[in-house]
């Protein structure tokens, strides 16, 4: 694992140094409310090959944590139901836990795999909850192989795309989702000398996120970075760049919650890394200030609100260069559980 201590170190300077360095608030209260001011920081970068990652640590919002939708199908205390509508799916948490479900997790089966559009937050024994979906796997509508056609029982896999997560929570559109995982399939495809769709299903970004050479491409990757969180504590996100130029931020308002998820985001990181791989060019990760500068953009542009359920709302914020996601939790006075920034260009 390689970490480049100099800009750790001017990164720190400016955050004692600078206003600059207070990451925009924004994680509690109420759409429309003037923000509050967290103090957060940065550390970082930690790099392999075109993948950098700076950590971002901040105090919890929430007192302990959630059980993830992965965790929870594994222990089959939740059903995702196909409902033969292609952009909306049924969710139902039968277990006594509370379960969060995050944007881009991909769930497997039925008639098409399909990627959750929204992040929600579903209360133990829920009863059947609608949420929106995209589906990343274009013209199958059947039973694939042994697989249950009217229920997904996995999710093992985030969108690996940056240009997928926008063309579903920016655009809202099908077709541009459609045509964005056949781009991703095409990039995965000549960065590892072969070709990544499956003969069950050329279409399914899933399947082609299990290709064998995709996992062991990505492999190096995890390896190397998936110990970060083993010795730190009060990690509470991270942001992440491919190729020198920032892509997305994930913040959360728990580090046991973030943890949990860090396996499966960084194996999506690091799956868009393979994806975007040119040859044996090298890139200097972004400075400190330049991810401080992508953070406080977060909180800025104009606002939207949607409900998503009865106890979530997302408030969307669009600005010049950056679009953020805020997961707001009324059961939880307003907190913001998750905020999602992803660079537009």
């Amino acid at each position: 694992m390689k970490s480049n201590g100099i800009g750790w170190v001017l990164g720190l300077v400016l955050m004692i140094a600078m206003p600059a360095a207070m990451l925009a608030g924004g994680w509690s209260g109420h759409a429309g409310q003037k923000p509050e001011k967290d103090q957060y920081r940065l550390e970082g970068p930690f790099t392999h090959g075109n993948l950098s990652v700076f950590l971002i640590y901040g105090q919890d919002k929430i007192k302990g944590t959630f059980i993830t939708l992965q965790e929870a199908l594994v222990q089959r205390k939740v059903i995702v139901r196909e409902t033969r509508e292609v952009n909306e799916l049924s969710i139902e948490n039968v277990s006594g836990e509370e379960v969060y479900v995050q944007s881009g997790d991909i769930v497997k089966g039925g008639q098409q795999d399909r990627m959750m559009a929204v992040d929600l937050i579903l209360p133990p024994r829920s009863g059947k909850i609608p949420i929106s979906a995209f589906c990343v796997e274009n013209g199958r509508w059947s039973q694939r192989g042994s697989e249950a056609v009217t229920t997904f029982n996995s999710s093992g896999n985030a969108v690996a795309s940056r240009e997928v997560k926008l063309a579903a929570k920016m655009k809202s559109s099908q077709s541009e989702v459609w045509k964005e995982v056949s781009v991703a399939q095409d990039k995965l495809s000549a960065n590892t000398g072969g070709n990544v769709r499956s003969d069950a299903s050329p279409t399914s970004f899933q399947l082609a996120l299990e290709n064998k050479d995709v996992q062991a491409n990505a492999d190096s990757y995890v390896k190397d970075l998936g110990g970060l969180l083993d010795s730190r504590s009060d990690v509470i996100g991270y942001v992440f760049a491919i190729n020198g130029k920032i892509n997305s931020a994930d913040v959360y308002a728990s580090s046991a919650l973030f943890k949990k998820l860090w396996p499966k985001l960084l194996k999506a990181s690091a799956i868009e890394a393979v994806a975007e791989l040119r040859g044996g060019e090298k890139f200097d990760a972004p400075k400190p200030a330049e991810v401080q500068g992508f953070i406080d953009d977060g909180s800025k542009g104009t606002e939207q609100e949607k409900d998503v359920s009865g106890r979530v709302q997302m408030v969307t914020r669009d600005s010049k260069d950056n679009v953020s996601f805020d997961t707001r939790d009324r059961a939880k006075s307003g907190v913001v559980v998750h905020r999602n920034i992803i660079k537009k260009n």
